[in-house]
């Protein structure tokens, strides 16, 4: 069954038809998991969590995702661990370990091709990553930008790194890219921040432009860095197309916990949850579900994680849905908009509980 629902174009269904594929889909990992990873078992039993009545998406049980830095929560063998991803943090913090056997990684990038195609086409492109190979050192163990890119590497014809290990532009590198595969479509991939210091302004300290007016630009996180400098979205796509020439921009929401599961920007700047993945906003005051336009924490639903319980999860991310079914760029399903990590949402061990002093 879930096998099949991959198959299916991704932002094909509307909310009734994509509603009852999706939760059949979280029903047999909701079980799959709970008889295989013991941590998980014990989370759902705490919570009084009856699986007969999960009869909406909403009632689907969500865990809190600091669980995966606190707990080992994988349900399957060590052996059959594949690979071992980490989330990004600061200086301190512990990290999610989220564990992937072969079939969950796989099916991870099968995904992850279908919805970049749905924006960019099918085919594989030259991709010119805004970062370092060093990230992809050790290949059994990434965080979570050198996950992305890892993710990324198999949708690319061929993947080119712009930067050193000293995180230098190599303006050789560049230059033979734009040489080799300017005239055509490309991929231009890299965290915001990255993007914008280590590209855009660089190529502005050096006095120079470089015509990558063909490539599509994808981008994720480092917007809070950004927005620290007062550097707002129309700022960063402004001296994109100044600098670079670039005019095509997709930005997307995703996380280590659920790699290969996006919400990626129409042309209309909507994030869009693909019928793979869904999202629902709980209310601070009782996780109740929120309406459309409500604020709220981000619970994210994924039909894709099979060797961990990371199907869904409760974020400790602030967000809200702004439609469903009637963007004007055709895709159906929910969008929404992310409005920032809360910063002081706390678990408080496995009850399920924050205090969000907001």
């Amino acid at each position: 069954m879930i096998d099949d629902f991959h198959k299916l174009e991704p932002y094909a269904l509307s909310k009734g038809e994509k509603s009852k594929l999706l939760l059949h889909a979280m029903q047999e990992l909701t079980e799959w998991h709970k008889r295989h990873c013991e941590p998980y078992q014990r989370y759902l039993d705490a919570i009084g969590c009856n699986l007969s009545e999960v009869r909406t998406l909403e009632d689907v049980p969500f865990l809190p995702i600091r669980a995966f830095k606190e707990l080992r929560m994988k349900s399957i063998p060590d052996a059959e661990v594949f690979k071992v991803m980490k989330s990004s943090g600061t200086s301190g913090q512990r990290q999610s370990q989220i564990y992937l056997d072969r079939e969950t990684a796989v099916l991870q990038q099968k995904v992850l091709l279908r919805l970049l195609g749905n924006f960019v086409g099918m085919h594989r492109l030259p991709m010119l990553v805004i970062d370092s190979d060093a990230i992809l050192k050790d290949r059994r163990s990434f965080t979570t930008r050198g996950a992305t890119i890892m993710g990324l590497e198999f949708a690319a014809r061929r993947m080119v790194f712009a930067l050193d290990e000293h995180m230098e532009l190599k303006e050789d590198v560049l230059d033979e890219f734009i040489e080799t595969y300017g005239k055509g479509k490309f991929i231009i991939f890299g965290f915001t921040f990255m993007v914008w210091q280590h590209l855009f302004q660089k190529l502005r300290q050096l006095g120079r432009s470089a015509d990558l007016s063909n490539g599509y630009l994808l981008t994720a996180g480092g917007w809070k860095k950004l927005v620290h400098q007062k550097i707002s979205n129309a700022d960063f796509k402004g001296t994109g197309k100044t600098v670079c020439g670039i005019t095509h921009y997709i930005d997307h929401y995703g996380m280590a916990e659920q790699t290969g599961c996006i919400y990626a920007e129409c042309e209309y700047g909507h994030l869009h949850a693909s019928i793979y993945s869904d999202v629902i906003i709980r209310r601070y005051a009782d996780f109740s579900p929120g309406e459309i336009g409500e604020r709220g924490f981000i619970q994210l639903l994924s039909s894709m994680p099979h060797s961990y319980p990371g199907h869904s999860i409760l974020t400790e991310v602030e967000g809200l849905i702004e439609g469903e079914d009637d963007c004007p760029c055709g895709r159906k399903g929910k969008y929404i908009r992310i409005l920032g990590r809360v910063e002081q949402a706390e678990i408080r061990g496995c009850s399920d509980t924050y205090d969000a002093r907001i």
